[in-house]
């Protein structure tokens, strides 16, 4: 795979079809839900498509806004409940740095490096796959003694699309 496949991959472009990739990935959590015997409830559900609406990170309190409407706004609890069960399956993220979370359509191991790039021009959160840096790292944790809790990486930087404009 060519580097330029690889990044419109990790960063889709700004024209990509948005409403096939919100439902590639909701088909990617009903069928990862079936798969451990959860529910994909229609809050769950609700949140996660929240957060497919765009590949930026949002907080908790911007989920709950954007997923007001008529009936008003949804309890933080209730949202940080499906996010808790939405986190536990592998659907999203949690993107510390920015106390926020982000959709996920790939199937991680638990242990597996999670290198999250994130461009500090439009917002957007790319994942990109950490295996050749996990090696190095899981070597130098053993060497100190070290075992990690959270295998993820977060660099902040200026996407490809961003540095084509």
């Amino acid at each position: 795979m060519g580097v330029k496949t690889m990044l419109r991959a990790i960063f889709p472009a700004p024209d990509h079809d948005h409403k096939r990739c919100t439902s590639t990935a909701i088909a990617h959590a009903e069928a990862r839900c079936a798969a451990r015997a959860q529910r994909l409830t229609p809050i769950r559900r609700h949140v996660l498509e929240t957060l497919l609406a765009s590949h930026n990170p949002l907080g908790a309190y911007e989920i709950i806004e954007r997923m007001a409407d008529k009936k008003g706004r949804p309890a933080p609890i209730t949202v940080y409940r499906a996010l808790d069960f939405l986190r536990d399956n592998g659907l999203v993220h949690r993107i510390e740095s920015r106390n926020a979370f982000v959709a996920c359509v790939h199937n991680h191991s638990g242990d597996a490096l999670i290198v999250f790039l994130i461009c500090e021009r439009c917002g957007a959160v790319g994942e990109s796959p950490g295996d050749a840096v996990a090696q190095a790292l899981k070597a130098s944790s053993r060497a100190a003694g070290f075992s990690p809790k959270s295998p993820l990486i977060e660099i902040v930087g200026i996407c490809s699309h961003c540095r084509q404009r």
